[in-house]
């Protein structure tokens, strides 16, 4: 019996230099072993560009693959196995609430210069691009905020108020240098509010799935594990990053794994992220290192994407009927701008 990945192994054969399957890290081992590139949404950005192949099938959210059609050139085809897999906090900042938010905070005279995290919808990222604001990621938030702060009066970070904070700490920004709108339907729900006036202005969102670890569970592993290190993704809540040895983003996290078990074999690593990846690690440094994830914590919708869709789209662009990822027109030009804004940035 033929199994999946072999069917898939004939068909990458079979599309030759006119595929490429691209992967984020957080996408499971069956469907990774297929990928031609992995990496965290920064990685996988600058890799677009570079993409010669006519069709991208893009392993991932679906935020992701309108930034990989964005990046792409024309007449490349993007293609994503499930584009049912969404991400719960791209939903979280809506981009006409966003729009109506910036329309009031800058009616007061300030010059606020918008932060979008790239866990955003591209319709979100093209108000950001038009009101002269950039993207960030994990990997270069501390440098696209310090970016942003040099260009207004102030900057609307959105959605992860979490990766907001912990970022500002990074920079030295004081709390009281720092406000967590409150946002209804019809926008700033505290129009009034003199908290506005700060340097820095958080959009109320977070990433359900690190917002879902706590201090509780860095002491237990402690406990259970004396003279373990600890870190986390800084889309963790900040008391969290605070109880652990060291945070950074999924890039981070990697490296950092290597080198523990490259310079401190026999160590205990616990990591405060998604568990595929905590698994993978493991796995790498079986024998070296031991890898313990910090609590379960896997993305649903990351979960969407499976072998069975990934040889069903390969499948269908064999055969000349994939659809494609359409994003809209009049959208484009000013959510690339956001995205290249930070690509020039971070070069």
């Amino acid at each position: 019996m033929r199994t999946l990945a072999s069917a898939i192994a004939a068909l990458k054969k079979e599309l030759g230099r006119d595929l490429c399957i691209m992967g984020h890290h957080y996408q499971n081992d069956r469907v990774v072993a297929h990928c031609d590139i992995t990496g965290d949404s920064l990685e996988l950005a600058r890799q677009v560009p570079g993409i010669e192949a006519a069709h991208i099938v893009f392993c991932g959210v679906y935020f992701m693959g309108e930034s990989a059609a964005l990046l792409a050139k024309p007449g490349q085809a993007v293609h994503l196995p499930d584009p049912a897999a969404d991400c719960m906090m791209s939903l979280m900042s809506p981009a006409g609430l966003a729009r109506r938010v910036l329309e009031q905070l800058t009616a007061t005279g300030r010059r606020i210069v918008p932060l979008a995290y790239v866990n955003t919808t591209l319709a979100l990222k093209a108000v950001v691009g038009e009101y002269g604001g950039a993207v960030c990621t994990s990997a270069n938030a501390e440098t696209m905020l310090r970016w942003a702060l040099e260009r207004g009066d102030g900057v609307l970070f959105l959605p992860d108020k979490h990766l907001g904070r912990n970022t500002a700490e990074k920079l030295g920004l004081a709390p009281e240098d720092q406000h967590i709108l409150k946002v209804s339907g019809q926008g700033l729900a505290e129009p009034e509010s003199a908290f506005l006036g700060r340097p820095l202005l958080l959009w109320p969102g977070c990433c359900a799935i690190h917002a879902r670890f706590t201090p509780a569970q860095v002491a237990d592993a402690r406990a259970a594990h004396p003279g373990c290190r600890i870190t986390a993704h800084p889309e963790c809540r900040p008391e969290v990053i605070h109880a652990c040895d060291a945070a950074g983003s999924t890039s981070f996290l990697i490296k950092d794994a290597a080198r523990l078990a490259e310079k401190a074999p026999g160590s205990t690593l616990i990591i405060g992220t998604e568990n595929n990846l905590v698994a993978r690690l493991a796995a790498r440094h079986a024998g070296r290192c031991r890898i313990l994830p910090l609590g379960r914590a896997f993305c649903p919708d990351m979960a969407k994407v499976t072998e069975e869709k990934l040889s069903a789209t390969l499948s269908a662009i064999a055969r000349g009927q994939a659809a494609p990822l359409q994003v809209e027109a009049a959208l484009c030009e000013p959510a690339r701008l956001s995205l290249t804004r930070m690509l020039e940035a971070c070069a």
